[in-house]
């Protein structure tokens, strides 16, 4: 009788208008679809690889851990996600006694812009991670690793922040 009362106590707390799923994701009932076009590049960034790895990441995040649907149309989509690469730098943090570069940082920097267009709300912000390599050890693959790896991070940040209302 006691666990029957219990539950019919929290039943309002557990109902809701919104979704959550276990990554911790809180989506309104009412956004099903997300629309994530190519981010930009704005970088000047030597690595051609980063627009579209950023776009691969979001999508991952936002489709594959939700239950948003991805669509191509930008118009149609309840949810719009744009984004920018607008900072890349690549610069020594360390040096060995041969005033030699031990190692590198990568800095990125991405504007993103989260609209929900049923709802017709905007919300805007920039997110930035960086991390580290040996340029020595492994070159512009080293390079390569450490911006993804930055990016990665960057859109777990913009997840959370956009799946928790910014």
């Amino acid at each position: 009788m006691k666990a029957r009362t219990s539950l019919i106590l929290l039943l309002p707390y557990l109902s809701g208008c919104a979704y959550y799923s276990f990554s911790g994701a809180s989506i309104p009932s009412h956004l099903t679809t997300i629309a994530i076009p190519l981010a930009e590049d704005r970088s000047l960034g030597p690595l051609t690889v980063l627009d579209e790895a950023l776009t691969e990441f979001l999508i991952e995040r936002f489709v594959r851990q939700t239950r948003l649907s991805l669509v191509e149309n930008e118009d149609e989509a309840d949810i719009l996600l744009t984004t920018q690469i607008t900072r890349y730098t690549n610069v020594p943090t360390s040096v060995t006694g041969q005033e030699r570069a031990q190692f590198n940082r990568i800095t990125l920097s991405v504007s993103a812009q989260y609209r929900n267009q049923v709802d017709d709300d905007v919300l805007e912000r920039t997110f930035s991670s960086f991390d580290d390599y040996d340029p020595l050890e492994g070159g512009l693959e080293a390079e390569e690793t450490a911006a993804l790896s930055a990016l990665s991070n960057i859109a777990d940040d913009l997840f959370t922040a956009a799946t928790s209302n910014w």
